[in-house]
């Protein structure tokens, strides 16, 4: 899909369209692909991390949807939605899930609308800002379609290491988790430079702030903090390919071409 929405800036990269890229999706342009050829430069499996991200997201919602019982999902950063996207997932197990999705990003909002549209109610999309959790809580399409005094599973995939410090990521975490009744879920997935050279780190940073989508890689110890407050559940924060993949073929990756650590947690 091509929108001709005005606020599209295609000569800037976005998160979004650059991971579409990654997975083989032609809903990107030019200054997407650039950037994502700048990181695949630097980390040539880059493309195995964005897949592993993906199924890691199927095997989270799954876990929440059959063996946790969630029934409602607000996923920000939804990106591009796809085969294997968190509203799929749930829905294939749990036709009555209900599923918001966020992302700030303007064709994937136009791709929400259309989602939302044939939904009948089960899905929303809201085109809002991770940074404004305020905003997204507020919302009257959250209200209508969530209900907040049920659990909730909430996804923040790949989408932390796009907040900086000077965001308050932290607080932008604590404060979605804590408009969350007990028996919800927090499931974070998050790049990290823990399995590159300190130059192969800087060079990943440097290359996404030059082309318009800077990163903050962190560590697992900072990855951790996003989770004060809740129970992490077995195996804890590990690499994505490792986290509950007893049942799926692997793929043969390791922990440095994922370059990315994740993990669930029960609120309350």
């Amino acid at each position: 899909m091509r929108s001709k929405d005005s606020r599209i800036d295609t000569t800037v990269a976005h998160p979004a369209r650059r991971y579409n890229y990654w997975l083989g999706g032609d809903d990107n342009f030019a200054a997407d692909r650039q950037s994502g050829d700048q990181i695949a430069a630097l980390l040539p499996a880059i493309r195995t991390a964005a897949v592993e991200n993906r199924r890691f997201l199927r095997r989270a919602v799954t876990h929440l949807a059959r063996d946790r019982g969630i029934r409602q999902f607000l996923d920000i950063g939804a990106g591009i939605p796809g085969a294997g996207n968190t509203h799929e997932v749930a829905r294939a197990i749990a036709p009555d899930s209900r599923v918001v999705c966020v992302d700030n990003d303007p064709i994937v909002g136009a791709y929400g609308r259309t989602l939302a549209d044939g939904s009948a109610g089960t899905v929303a999309y809201l085109e809002a800002d991770l940074r404004d959790p305020e905003r997204i809580l507020t919302d009257p399409r959250l209200r209508a379609t969530l209900d907040l005094r049920r659990p909730v599973g909430l996804t923040l995939l790949a989408v932390l290491h796009f907040l900086s410090d000077a965001d308050q990521p932290y607080r932008v975490v604590r404060d979605l988790v804590s408009a969350l009744p007990a028996g919800s879920w927090l499931v974070v997935s998050h790049a990290t430079a823990d399995f590159m050279s300190p130059e192969t780190a800087a060079a990943v940073e440097e290359a996404g702030l030059r082309s318009g989508v800077p990163s903050r890689l962190r560590s697992r110890t900072e990855i951790a903090r996003f989770f004060e407050g809740t129970s992490l559940i077995p195996p804890g924060i590990v690499p994505t390919p490792q986290w509950h993949s007893d049942d799926e073929p692997r793929l043969r990756s390791t922990a440095a071409d994922a370059a990315m650590y994740a993990g669930a947690a029960l609120v309350g």
